[in-house]
Parts: C-alpha cells; structure tokens; sequence
C-alpha cells in the first residue's frame, strides 16, 4: 500500500464505490479464452482464417464504439458479433450472433477469478456499516450476471451501471448517482478502481472522491492529474488501511 497524499486518509468515507472489471478480478485473460471460444466457433463454421476474424472483429468494434461513445451499448458484445457478421458479408446472422455472444461470456466467466480478500473487504464495510456501491461501466444484465457469478449479489448495497446513468465513466452521471442512492455527500467518498481515467480522474474531479488505485499485472499507476491519492496491489493492504483509520 502506497499513500500519496496521506491527510486524504484521516478518516473512513461515509461510501466506498466499487469498480468491477480489472478491480475486483482480472480482466485481460478471461477477455482473451473468451474470444478464442469465438474465433473457433466463427473460423470452423465459416472456414475463414483466423486473420480475417480479427480484422473483422476489430473493425466492428470500432465501428459500435465510434457510433455508441461513452454509453454502455458500446461495450455490446452482441453488438460486435452483428456487426461483425456483416462485415463478413453474412447478413446480421441473428440467432448466431446471440450465441457468439452467450458463448464469449460464457466462456469469459469460466476463467474470471476474483482477487483475493474482496470478500473479506466487503464484509469489513458491512460490519462497519459503510454503504459499498458499484459504480460501473456496460450493461446491468452482464455486470449483475458477474457480481452473481462471484457470489458478490448480496455484499453491495448499491449497483449502477452505465447503462442506468446513461454515459460511461469519467462522465459525473454515474458517480452522482451512485451518491443519490447512497445519500452521502461528495468529498466523503473513497473510490476504489484500477483506471487512472475512468475511475481515478473521474471520480476525483466529479465528486472530489479520495481514490485508491488497483495495480496489477497490465495496469500501470495514474501519473500527474491521473494519480491516485493512494495505491495497492491486494485486496489485503486495502482492508490493513481501514482496520488503522478505524482505531484512530
């Protein structure tokens, strides 16, 4: 645990808020077994080559994103799989395009493992009665499929995505709510996220949260405007800070 700017932790928040994705667990290799599952699936039945599923791939996601910037809708993996479909010249491929879909997240859940000590952490909150929150980018179905999956459905107070705010984080939207819903006022606030963006900038600049980055392997610590107050690499230096402000 690293504290750059120690007076930020003078005291425990009324609220932690939470995000999922490469913060409570890992991201990048359920992503890639996940797209493998795919590229099999759509290479074996098509008989393409594994170049042409990428390049087709990639050019539908930035297709969605371009069309759909900073809403959850641009995370769609059924989106991607549509378009990427026709891309191929297949038409939108309806019934295949939700079974790429299922079977990416699928598979995606089948590897995800939560970090050590989240659990642990989320109990520490309840015991406290600290409201823990998700503030979240994508959409709700996925992202309460995952928190289910984890066997996280009943440690958050609050969940919002942004599906519900209407824009992806850094936007204020999603941490305003997630304040609203937890009827705590901003400044009081811990965020707990591995984007120096997303959820460092972001909820810094929005809600004047004390921010505490998730390092690890492919995650790099936020620099200048971007620099959280504070940084960890395990869930269990998080939960050693909150057990010393709770004796102060």
């Amino acid at each position: 645990m690293k504290l750059y700017n120690k007076e930020k932790f003078s005291a425990l928040p009324s609220a932690f808020l939470f995000d999922t994705d490469n913060t409570l667990y890992a991201y990048d290799k359920p992503h890639k077994v996940g797209m493998m599952a795919v590229k099999s699936k759509v290479v074996g039945m098509f008989s393409i080559s594994e170049d042409n599923f990428d390049k087709s791939f990639a050019l539908a996601r930035k297709d969605v994103k371009k069309r759909l910037e900073g809403t959850a809708a641009s995370h769609s993996r059924l989106l991607y799989m549509q378009r990427m479909m026709e891309i191929l010249g297949l038409g939108s491929q309806i019934l295949l395009s939700l079974d790429l879909e299922q079977t990416y997240w699928r598979t995606f859940l089948s590897e995800a493992v939560l970090f050590d000590d989240v659990k642990e952490l989320l109990d520490d909150c309840r015991i406290l009665a600290i409201p823990a929150i998700v503030v979240t980018d994508l959409t709700a179905q996925i992202q309460f499929r995952k928190l289910v999956y984890f066997g996280l459905e009943n440690s958050f107070n609050f969940v919002v995505t942004s599906e519900e705010a209407g824009y992806d984080k850094p936007h204020e939207a999603p941490f305003k709510i997630a304040l609203e819903k937890a009827n705590v006022k901003a400044g009081d606030i811990w965020m707990i996220g591995d984007n120096p963006i997303n959820d460092i900038h972001g909820s810094k600049k929005t809600i004047n949260a004390t921010t505490l980055q998730k390092i690890h392997s492919g995650i790099s610590l936020g620099k200048k405007d971007y620099q959280p107050d504070g940084s960890f690499e395990n869930f269990e230096e998080l939960r050693k800070l909150i057990r010393s402000e709770e004796r102060r």
